[in-house]
């Protein structure tokens, strides 16, 4: 009998630009790594903020008017319940740092070092005004063909 040797799979699509949301995300992503489990994280629409520099986006009217108001960056996400007009943010890391919680940049920082596959929607990324330049190191950009490829080998597969 041939033992299976080939590792488990977990596809993560990652649509919301909510911290609270991003937060679980990568949590369940570094959990299934723990767990010796393949990971990828399809970053789209709002999902892309987690994965942007933080840098003004877009070329045209819309898109800099959507950078503007949506612009990017690990840091600069608000929880999805009380943001208090960017106070939540700042709220919510004090008291997860009172509570010793690793912040979200930190665990984007294990994802990448554990080798979790990040993408980047590239049809989101042209709707939004977001160039490649605008990521953050590592990311990978592809259509949907590709998560759908990812998924269909998974054994858990997510939308958060």
């Amino acid at each position: 009998m041939e033992e299976n040797t080939k590792q488990e799979k977990v596809s993560i699509v990652v649509m919301s630009g909510d911290m609270d949301k991003i937060m679980g995300a990568f949590i369940i992503a570094l959990g299934a790594t723990a767990y010796d489990m393949e990971v990828v994280m399809f970053f789209t629409f709002w999902g892309l903020k987690a994965i942007q520099k933080g840098n003004l986006t877009g070329k045209d009217f819309f898109g800099r008017m959507l950078g503007l108001v949506n612009r990017g960056g690990i840091e600069r996400l608000n929880p999805s319940k009380l943001s208090f007009w960017g106070m939540g943010r700042w709220m919510f890391k004090k008291i997860m740092k009172k509570h010793n919680v690793i912040p979200l940049s930190e665990l984007l920082k294990q994802a990448q070092e554990l080798g979790i596959k990040l993408i980047a929607c590239e049809m989101s990324m042209d709707v939004m005004g977001i160039a490649p330049e605008d990521l953050i190191d590592g990311v990978v950009i592809d259509g949907v063909g590709t998560y759908i490829a990812d998924a269909s080998e998974s054994e858990i597969s997510l939308f958060i």
